[in-house]
């Protein structure tokens, strides 16, 4: 069973950029063919990378204010916030392979 959390607008402050971990924000579309691609890897994302990682889902058309303050232009995109950052970006569909590679360069301890 997946653990990510699906938030609006309202919550992502809390949810987003008040999170003790980094957390991947993964906006969608319902009409959007690729974003039917893209979700079981953010699932799966979410079961594997549960002890680093929150996952938070943002469906972009009822939540205009993150879409924009995220300069989300395309769906599939994913945003990955530390310590209220954007340190990562990706738009458009991404294999498991490229999303797991970019968490893991993104979330591997400081050396």
């Amino acid at each position: 069973m997946s653990s990510i959390i699906a938030i609006t607008d309202a919550e992502f402050e809390t949810e987003v950029l008040k999170s003790e971990r980094p957390v991947l924000v993964y906006f969608w579309a319902s009409w959007c063919g690729p974003c039917r691609l893209v979700s079981p890897t953010v699932n799966w994302v979410a079961d594997n990378y549960s002890d680093r990682l929150k996952v938070v889902k943002m469906e972009v058309d009822p939540n205009p204010n993150a879409v924009s303050q995220y300069k989300v232009e395309g769906v599939p995109a994913l945003r990955l916030f530390k310590e209220q950052e954007v340190i990562q970006s990706h738009e458009g569909a991404i294999t498991k392979q490229g999303l797991q590679t970019m968490l893991d360069t993104c979330l591997s301890p400081a050396s």
